[in-house]
């Protein structure tokens, strides 16, 4: 069973088991509680998805490699000038313990590192800039 309580101005939700064939014992204080509990449905909201931000650097995405996860930069594989092909590892990232290793998607020549190890970087950071 569950009971909406209000303490101080402020809603709570708790589940109660009620227990047969044994007594209960309560201070007299907590029956001039019980008996202003008043049983209300609850109406809980179904989640709704959470929305993808957009990217906001104004990168194209044809010419960055991001970050598929959020994670700590383990390992920047690549240096400016470098000339890259499709595959080629970029950055090597942890999150949970585990590694991902970021490789390139397209041929090009690196232009920009934006991310160094050790930093934590967010889902969708820019981590390498190509030309």
């Amino acid at each position: 069973m569950q009971l909406i309580l209000t303490i101080d101005g402020n809603k709570y939700i708790v589940d109660v088991e009620v227990l047969e064939g044994e007594e209960i014992r309560t201070p007299d204080s907590f029956q001039a509680l019980t008996s202003t509990i008043q049983s209300k449905q609850v109406v809980t909201p179904s989640p709704q998805p959470l929305a993808i931000q957009p990217v906001s650097d104004g990168l194209p995405d044809n010419k960055v490699c991001r970050s598929p996860i959020a994670g700590i930069v383990q390992r920047v594989n690549v240096q400016v000038g470098q000339k890259l092909q499709v595959d080629d590892l970029l950055v090597v990232l942890e999150a949970m313990k585990m590694e991902t290793n970021i490789t390139a998607h397209s041929d090009g020549t690196v232009k920009k590192i934006m991310a160094s190890q050790g930093e934590a970087v967010k889902s969708g950071q820019a981590l390498i800039e190509f030309e």
